[in-house]
């Protein structure tokens, strides 16, 4: 009996499944090799990229600051040979120069020239200060000095804002200075007394509300007053409640501290009124706004009849003549000449009137 044979399956699987699970570990294994490999070449370059650019940067740096150094820092055409100082007041060049810090000789290129104004701006005397550099070896520095308003002290009364220690100049944002060479201009400025709350210090700046009230004062005087002969010499601000203040002509005007710019105003039409009236103010109170009270001087000849007593009746002098002895005087050439007589001297004697002697006989 012949054997039938079977047909062949097809898609038959020639590997087991044991077989299979080998071959699946064995692709995983590679695709991890490959890829571990594959990122390790990514690392790889990007380091290298970026120590590339590290050496660049730092070839770069190095090669331009060994050229900086030798062209500019070691040049000797870069040495600072001019030091140009410009002040419009009282500070000094060699001030100037060693606040600053600065001396000739030195590289143009090493001169720092934001802590050079730093410096310079410390200074109590210098309101504003510009520096430029100016190829190949030269420095320009403008100093703009504060401009001084006033004297300030903490005393009631000194003499000479000169001579004393307590005396600060200010300006007009409220800067202390303290001048070492004092010009003559100065002797003529205000002086505000009594500042006995105020730390008074050289470079500070004020902080009490009677001082900054006498500083606006002076600020609105100079602008109200130029015309009126009104110029402000002190400034009493010890009351506390008030400025009270006196001219050149020793006028006492008394203003509170609030709304000044109203009070300088009315004083501004009292004193047109006085120059209309010919007839000088004495003293104003300004603290209240209607009826001020207003005093006025007395006129010379006021005062030269006060001192006169009214019932005296003035004597009456009557003059005579008294002839003076003639005098001779000898010329170098032997000849007399007779000196003219004199103007007649006359002597005054008291003479009663004639009414009055009427009257005893």
């Amino acid at each position: 009996m012949k054997r039938r044979n079977r047909p062949r399956a097809r898609n038959r699987r020639v590997s087991n499944p044991r077989q299979r699970r080998q071959q699946h570990l064995l692709d995983v294994k590679v695709r991890s090799r490959t890829a571990t490999q594959q990122r390790n070449r990514r690392v790889l370059v990007f380091v290298s990229q970026i120590a590339l650019v590290i050496g660049l940067s730092a070839a770069v740096y190095f090669g331009a600051r060994e050229g900086a150094r030798r062209f500019f820092f070691e040049n000797p055409d870069y040495q600072l040979s001019k030091i140009e100082v410009q002040t419009d007041g009282t500070l000094q060049r060699e001030q100037v120069l060693k606040v600053a810090d600065l001396r000739e000789g030195e590289n143009i290129f090493s001169v720092n020239l934001g802590r050079v104004h730093d410096r310079l701006q410390q200074l109590p005397q210098i309101d504003e200060v510009q520096i430029e550099r100016k190829l190949p070896g030269e420095i320009d520095i403008h100093v703009v000095e504060r401009k001084p308003v006033a004297w300030i002290t903490d005393e009631k009364q000194i003499a000479d804002p000169f001579a004393s220690d307590a005396a600060f100049l200010v300006d007009g944002r409220g800067v202390l200075m303290k001048e070492k060479k004092l010009l003559p201009e100065y002797l003529g400025l205000p002086l505000i007394l009594g500042c006995a709350s105020e730390s008074l210090e050289a470079g500070k700046i004020v902080e009490s509300f009677e001082a900054k009230a006498a500083l606006e004062l002076l600020s609105l005087s100079t602008r109200s007053f130029m015309q009126t002969g009104f110029q402000i010499r002190e400034i009493d601000v010890s009351k506390g409640y008030c400025l009270l203040v006196t001219d050149k002509n020793h006028t006492r005007v008394t203003f509170g501290f609030d709304h000044l710019d109203a009070q300088v105003q009315r004083l501004a039409q009292f004193l047109i009124y006085s120059e209309d009236s010919k007839r000088d103010l004495a003293t104003v109170n300004l603290l209240v706004q209607r009826n001020i009270p207003v005093t006025f001087a007395k006129p010379p000849a006021a005062v030269i009849n006060d001192t006169i007593d009214p019932d005296a009746e003035p004597r009456i002098l009557k003059a005579l003549p008294v002839q003076a002895p003639a005098r001779s005087t000898l010329s170098s050439a032997g000849k007399v000449h007779s000196r003219p007589s004199p103007l007649s001297i006359k002597r005054a004697i008291p003479v009663e009137e004639k009414g009055r002697r009427h009257g005893e006989q």
